[in-house]
């Protein structure tokens, strides 16, 4: 059985969830939503809702799936400022070390 990727199951959840777009909700509402549906169905039974609903309105259902990714990619960004892809860890972790001395 192939394995399920946290972004999927977010963007599922949230699908099966009672929110709706035309709530225009907030990134944490999003977040709380997806967290409440996965808490309440598990993330198999979310799988298998949306995968009902695909079946009894497909039109519906590609809408509503088209507005959930979006809504999870937009609540789940990062945006970390200051970082750099050339920052090394050792960078982060080492505190500042006097020069050496010359022998």
């Amino acid at each position: 059985m192939p394995r399920l990727d946290i972004t999927t199951t977010r963007c599922e959840a949230l699908f099966v969830s009672d929110l709706q777009h035309s709530q225009r909700p907030s990134a944490e509402q999003v977040r709380a939503a997806v967290v409440r549906t996965v808490r309440a169905y598990g993330a198999k039974n979310c799988v298998a809702m949306v995968a009902q609903e695909f079946g009894d309105h497909p039109d519906i259902a590609v809408a509503r799936m088209r507005w959930a990714r979006a809504a999870v990619a937009a609540a789940y960004t990062f945006r970390v400022t200051g970082w750099s892809t050339r920052t090394t860890i050792c960078h982060l972790a080492a505190p500042a070390l006097p020069p050496a001395k010359a022998a």
